[in-house]
């Protein structure tokens, strides 16, 4: 299924839509201000493990990453340093992963890898979800075929039509990107960019 969202004045029952998709353990795709996205609730093992199995992914192996409302709620899902917090605060929403040393709250499949991404999107439609349904969203990119034309991670229509079958929700909030975020390395006293995207950090 395929909704339209916008920035700002978005119909209730909608998003509630969206909300209870997730609150049941649904997986949705979604606009951030880099690419589309592929996410569920944050706190919910059974679609994140759903997830990694859609995108090949072993959480052994690979970051996961999860998208925040705000800053104010960080120190829930991850340990960060005063540095950190200060870089975080000056760029971000933005187009930016941190990478942080992952707190206990979070699901025991993050904790295989003991450090987490967070993201604060500059995106209105999924810091709007996230902030109705008070907790986190795991994220991670809608992914592109090597044969696909780019047009398959950036068109909603295109992307409910490659995954429509495969998730429970496509939001359709425009054409998207396909630059991905900066990822900035924070576990160690000193940050480090480890990915250059589409975000210019400002230290």
């Amino acid at each position: 299924m395929r909704l339209k969202l916008y920035d700002k004045n978005n119909n209730p029952n909608i998003l509630q839509r969206v909300i209870d998709v997730l609150n049941e353990g649904g997986i949705i795709i979604y606009p951030t201000d880099t690419m589309y996205a592929i996410g569920c609730h944050a706190l919910k093992e059974r679609p994140i493990e759903r997830i990694c199995k859609l995108k090949g992914l072993d959480p052994r192996k690979h970051n996961l990453s999860i998208i925040c409302y705000d800053l104010s709620n960080i120190s829930e899902y991850a340990r960060v340093e005063n540095a950190a917090f200060k870089l975080m605060k000056r760029n971000l929403p933005g187009p930016f992963t941190f990478i942080l040393n992952a707190d206990s709250r979070l699901p025991k499949i993050f904790r295989n890898r003991k450090e987490v991404g967070i993201r604060v999107p500059d995106n209105p439609i999924i810091r709007e979800i996230c902030r109705l349904l008070d907790a986190p969203i795991l994220t991670t990119t809608v992914p592109l075929g090597e044969k696909e034309d780019v047009e398959y991670v950036m068109d909603p229509e295109l992307i409910d039509e490659k995954w429509g079958d495969e998730v429970d929700l496509v939001i359709d909030g425009g054409m998207g990107g396909t630059e991905p975020s900066t990822v900035i390395y924070c576990c160690n006293n000193e940050p480090e960019i480890i990915r250059q995207g589409k975000g210019i950090l400002n230290e």
